[in-house]
Parts: C-alpha cells; structure tokens; sequence
C-alpha cells in the first residue's frame, strides 16, 4: 500500500489499494474479485492468516482487508458468475476489478442499431475513440459502494478517478451477491 493516496473512508482506501495492486500486475489482465473483511476481526479470530497478510497492527492498519479470491473461470459470463456467488458472514463486503473498452458519451450517437453483442463488441474494439479502462468496484453489506476508473492512457496513481456511483450496474450485480 505504498503510494496509496490516504482516503478518510476505509472502503475508499479498500479499493485504491485494489487498484494499486491491480495496476502492478499490468494491463490486459482477467477480472479478479476479492472479499473484503474487517481488519481487527481477521486479526482476532485468524492470527496466522493475519499474520501471512502482513496485518500485525503495529501500524495505522486499514479497517477493511482485501483477500484476493481463486480465479474467475474463464468463458463464464461475469453476471452468470456472480449469480453463483455465497459469502460468509465474515466477509463485509466484496471488490471486483475488471478492464474494459469504453467509448466518450460522444461517440454513443455513432452506434449503429440492430447490432447483436458480439458485433456491437466488434464494433467498439474497432473505433478510434475507444479507451481501455480498469474498473474496481466494491460493496458492503449495508449497502456502501465505491469505484476506482484508472484509463490505461493515463496510468497513474494521481490519475484515478474515484466515486459511488461510477460504475452502477455492477455495484448492484456485486450487492446481490449478499442477497439470500
């Protein structure tokens, strides 16, 4: 958590730090999901796991820790794979990042109609304003949410644009990962 900038809100400092650890991995990398626990409940109740994350206390620690979890099976559609979904009462809440292509509202008028999802893809991996964006999205159970955009042409850790309500859609699809 190096050049995290310090965020006052621990969801907040969560997901910079996702996006930190996201961005030194590189680009072109699979969607990743990690759950998010209370730091002094996972320091109480799991000392060695603790212990492995390097959470010993001494310093300011986070409230929440992300736990990175196994790999996101590739070809399974990402709503279809959060649908499968069951967390632990021990898990607060839950962070996804994943990269896509994005077009600037500009270019949604340029859209030609009828185009099925494979070629509607096609379409915007072919379109000279296209940007590559590295989403990190992540809830609580009681509803809080927060999202990092990083665009790959700006790649930086000042350049990170953070918000609630950025990336709605899949706040909700990771809120109803808690739903019974």
């Amino acid at each position: 958590m190096s050049n995290t900038p310090m965020a006052a809100n621990p969801l907040t400092r969560a997901v910079l730090e996702i996006d930190e650890y996201a961005s030194g991995l590189g680009w072109d990398q699979p969607a990743r999901l990690f759950a998010l626990v209370d730091t002094a409940r996972l320091r109480a109740e799991q000392p060695s796991l603790a212990d492995r994350l390097g959470l010993d206390g001494g310093e300011q620690a986070a409230a929440l820790t992300p736990i990175e979890q196994e790999e996101i099976p590739a070809g399974t559609p990402l709503d279809e794979f959060l649908g499968t979904i069951a967390w632990p009462d021990a898990v607060t809440g839950c962070a996804l990042t994943v990269e896509r292509l994005m077009l600037p509202p500009s270019a949604e008028a340029q859209v030609p109609k009828d185009l099925d999802e494979a070629a509607l893809t096609t379409w915007v991996a072919e379109h000279p304003e296209r940007q590559e964006v590295r989403m990190t999205v992540a809830v609580l159970r009681d509803g809080s949410r927060e999202s990092a955009l990083r665009l790959r042409e700006k790649d930086s850790p000042t350049e990170v644009l953070t918000g609630s309500d950025l990336v709605p859609g899949l706040a909700q699809a990771l809120t109803a990962t808690f739903e019974d």
